[in-house]
């Protein structure tokens, strides 16, 4: 089957996802977005998505991209008008989605793992946390005084990990991480990427994400 425009495979709550969507607002394009509920998949998602995960974004020519940040990166390289692939993370990503996400997993649903004590993931996580502090402490974002591709693949796990125990995350003080998270869960774009959208099934009338 063919189509005019990609189409962005999502579920709303996943942070994985919700920074694919947020590429998708940045770079002022159009996509066809399919909410898809984890819980149910629907068949016709599985046909063709070879790892059954979201995101997961189908070209026009029926290339499937299967990875947030590729997600991420093919967006932008289409346009990029807020120049987020101009910063080089220097691998800030990479320890988000590798030791801080392990750590965030593991305070958030111990019952999933055995062994685990919460509250020393948490310290990991949030030793994580103090090297963004020390860059937010003087700049309104990671790389500068403009968001990169960093911040916004990383802001949907820092917004997670605050979430878990709320009190215990309002006593803390970070005002650097807790200023960047505020702007970031309070601005348009983040409103504009978690609006809610019905479980989409096959037959169901197109819904445009983006510009």
């Amino acid at each position: 089957m063919t189509h005019d425009l990609p189409i962005l495979y999502s579920f709303r709550r996943c942070p994985y996802a919700m920074r694919a969507r947020l590429a998708v607002h940045a770079s002022r394009q159009s996509c066809e977005l399919r909410e898809i509920v984890l819980r149910d998949k629907a068949p016709d998602f599985l046909s063709v998505s070879p790892s059954g995960t979201v995101p997961m974004l189908l070209l026009p020519d029926g290339t499937v991209i299967d990875e947030s940040l590729d997600i991420m990166r093919w967006v932008l390289r289409q346009h990029d008008p807020e120049h987020w692939l101009s910063v080089d993370d220097g691998g800030w990503i990479a320890r988000n989605d590798g030791p801080f996400k392990r750590s965030l997993d593991r305070y958030k649903y111990p019952a999933r793992f055995e062994k685990v004590d919460p509250l020393a993931e948490r310290g990991k996580a949030l030793t994580i946390l103090d090297d963004y502090e020390e860059r937010l402490a003087w700049s309104r974002y990671l790389f500068g005084s403009s968001p990169s591709l960093a911040d916004m693949a990383i802001l949907p796990f820092v917004r997670q990990f605050a979430s878990v125990d709320g009190d215990w995350w309002g006593a803390i003080a970070r005002p650097g991480v807790k200023r960047w998270l505020g702007e970031f869960v309070s601005s348009g774009r983040f409103e504009a990427v978690m609006l809610k959208y019905p479980k989409w099934q096959a037959g169901d009338a197109p819904t445009l994400f983006g510009q």
